[in-house]
């Protein structure tokens, strides 16, 4: 047989092909493919998620300065219909971003409203002072917001009995000058800790990305959703919120 008519015989369609071998490399690869692959479109979608609008028919965003440009026609078309501001930080601190932002939800007829991070090692009287000569009293605005966590250092942190009675003190004060009763954004260890929703009675803010929060002792009305969520038009991180009705 000819060296041409065999090269014809073994590329015919119905010629053997030679079979890929499969060692513990190839198929660990194979795996790793795989398991990119699924953690690729897991991450996508996280980006992606919001809560079911049957459910929670108002949603809107949190931002801070690391939220970076703003482009407040594109997060209006992704559903927001609102925005919270990070503004000031216990008795010093104060959100860079703060009047940018307010100014660009003011042009942008975006319902927008205002947070204060609580400092447990700060006295309740000196963070209120530093909120109101950061925030305008505007009767427009959302009611303001005081967040409990435990991002600020504290190394001598209260007791819940002093903590409430302080809390109460920050409450009046910003309350009086915003002319609206306040919301408590409290986290799950912060909840765990101090028990504010049973000692204060105020809506509840509550945080728990993806899974509804059950970690309060009474019904919460706004929740973080995601702070995994992004949006075309917003260069950074947002918090993403749900109100319960």
């Amino acid at each position: 047989m000819s060296t041409t008519k065999a090269k014809r015989m073994t590329s015919a369609p119905g010629a053997r092909r030679r079979r890929i071998k499969v060692t513990p490399l190839r198929l660990f690869m194979l795996l790793l493919v795989i398991g990119g692959g699924l953690v690729a479109g897991l991450f996508m979608l996280a980006r992606s998620w919001t809560p079911s609008a049957k459910y929670f028919p108002v949603q809107g965003i949190t931002l801070s300065a690391q939220s970076g440009a703003i482009n407040w026609r594109m997060a209006r078309a992704a559903g927001a219909d609102f925005v919270y501001l990070r503004a000031t930080d216990g008795a010093r601190g104060r959100d860079s971003a703060f009047n940018d932002y307010l100014a660009g939800a003011v042009a942008n007829d975006m319902r927008h409203g205002a947070i204060h991070r609580y400092d447990l090692c700060s006295s309740a009287s000196a963070q209120a002072t530093r909120f109101i000569a950061t925030v305008p009293r505007d009767p427009q605005m959302l009611p303001p917001v005081v967040e409990m966590d435990f991002d600020l250092p504290c190394t001598a942190r209260p007791n819940r009995d002093t903590l409430l009675a302080e809390l109460n003190t920050f409450l009046n004060q910003i309350e009086t000058h915003a002319a609206k009763p306040a919301v408590i954004r409290t986290s799950r260890e912060f909840e765990a800790a101090y028990d504010v929703a049973g000692g204060i009675n105020r809506t509840l803010w509550v945080d728990g990305d993806f899974f509804v929060p059950d970690y309060t002792t009474r019904p919460w009305t706004m929740w973080t959703a995601s702070t995994w969520k992004r949006i075309n038009g917003i260069e950074g991180p947002i918090e993403w919120n749900a109100v319960r009705q």
